[in-house]
């Protein structure tokens, strides 16, 4: 197989007021994107995005819909240039942007969708008030060694995002979030807290779960044009029936970014474009990937 590019999707935490402005300005595919965006939710999206206020575009039910609208926007400012992408994945939310770009999943049906996915988010975030923080420098094993010590007394607590060797994300209770923090310092842990808003990617996500799959099985979802690698699984896949699960599960399972790396390398693929805003993901490609290319969307439009 003569795979060689990947296409990677950002996801929450990745925006930034401001973006998609200049490029709104420069080139009609990305206007068009974000007014297209605007009708289907009903509301100025775009000039949130624009203009701020950053405490609108934090919150989850806005930053999701917004992350795929600049995302999609991106792509379809390269789809021009004719790239041969032989794989697309994103980062949890980024997940929908890339399928919105392999074909399988129609774009104002992807911004309703994250915009009910946010929402319903932030409702379970309501109910069961949670946290974030990364753990750096640990193995896997041993941060999942420490959740389930910490969960033993605090509540939930699980690895949420294995993001890069030695990065891994956990999420769960706010009194499990400040045991981890209190026991990784005396063991001379490095714990970052994150600001989030809530504990995604946990069990205490399981409300959202549950009433996202009603929205999920109301929209269409084709075969993607070229293979997706899920974060549920990591395993490339062109079912739309295995894409449907994954995105089911997703809300509460872990992001298995390292490992998603590691299976488009299996499928020959040297050269990672991040697509949308920010550069979070080519720094993930770099740490985990050292040999492989890694490029961030403002460098390819200069290529």
């Amino acid at each position: 197989m003569n795979n060689t590019v990947a296409g990677l999707f950002p996801g929450q935490g990745s925006q930034s007021v401001g973006m998609g402005q200049e490029l709104s300005e420069q080139y009609a595919v990305v206007r068009d994107t974000f007014a297209e965006a605007d009708a289907v939710l009903g509301f100025a999206l775009s000039e949130i995005c624009f203009s701020g206020p950053v405490e609108e575009l934090k919150r989850t039910s806005i930053a999701q819909p917004a992350l795929v609208t600049m995302s999609t926007a991106c792509w379809r400012l390269l789809v021009g240039r004719a790239i041969p992408f032989d794989a697309l994945a994103g980062h949890s939310l980024g997940e929908y942007s890339a399928l919105v770009a392999a074909g399988a999943l129609r774009f104002a049906d992807a911004v309703r969708l994250v915009r009910r996915r946010g929402e319903l988010m932030e409702a379970a975030t309501a109910q069961h008030p949670g946290g974030m923080a990364a753990v750096l420098g640990s193995s896997d094993d041993d941060v999942r060694a420490l959740c389930d010590e910490i969960a033993a007394d605090h509540g939930t607590l699980v690895p949420a995002n294995y993001n890069a060797p030695g990065q891994v994300v956990v999420s769960g209770l706010s009194d499990a979030i400040s045991a981890l923090r209190a026991a990784a310092k005396a063991r001379g842990i490095r714990v970052i807290p994150l600001q989030v808003s809530g504990a995604f990617h946990s069990p205490l996500m399981q409300s959202a779960a549950d009433a996202f799959r009603e929205s999920l099985n109301t929209v269409d979802i084709s075969a993607p044009a070229v293979p997706i690698v899920p974060n549920i699984t990591a395993l490339p896949t062109t079912d739309p029936a295995e894409i449907r699960d994954a995105l089911s599960r997703q809300i509460t399972g872990s992001v298995r970014w390292v490992q998603s790396l590691y299976a488009m390398q299996d499928m020959g693929i040297h050269r990672f474009l991040e697509i949308g805003s920010g550069n979070v993901l080519t720094g993930l490609v770099q740490r985990t990937l050292p040999d492989a290319e890694a490029v961030p969307f403002a460098d390819q439009l200069t290529e």
